[in-house]
């Protein structure tokens, strides 16, 4: 219980720094997963975890190299195999590849990227918190 003031740190909610799982290269733009406690560039596969857009390229071929992450709402392809429509909005969508989203799991094969904010033309608007 505090009896005095105290300085409690803050940090932004809008970029984070992982380690980068050893062989791999990640491409600024790629959505980014969280597998096993190190960033990898999102893939179809159960148990990972959507973290954001990449905001550099990092070529983790020797090891020891960590990434910068952006949370917020990002653009990213649509599957045309398993679409993802307006019905989504508001709901998860799950990963396909490094650039891509779905509207379904494909029976828990898929992981969760984020919430769909919003789908376009253009593609699908994912928010990563």
């Amino acid at each position: 219980m505090l009896s005095n003031e105290r300085n409690t740190k803050s940090r932004t909610a809008n970029r984070r720094v992982v380690p980068v799982k050893a062989a791999t290269v990640i491409f600024a733009g790629a959505l980014v997963v969280n597998d096993a406690g190190k960033a990898a560039p999102g893939k179809t596969a159960a148990g990972l975890v959507g973290l954001g857009r990449a905001a550099e390229t990092v070529d983790n071929t020797s090891g020891g190299k960590s990434i910068e992450i952006d949370a917020g709402t990002f653009l990213f392809g649509n599957s045309s195999a398993d679409p993802v429509t307006a019905a989504s909005i508001g709901k998860d969508v799950y990963i396909v590849d490094d650039e891509t989203v779905a509207a379904t799991s494909d029976t828990n094969a898929r992981s969760v990227a984020g919430i769909c904010f919003d789908v376009d033309d253009s593609g699908v608007w994912v928010t990563f918190a």
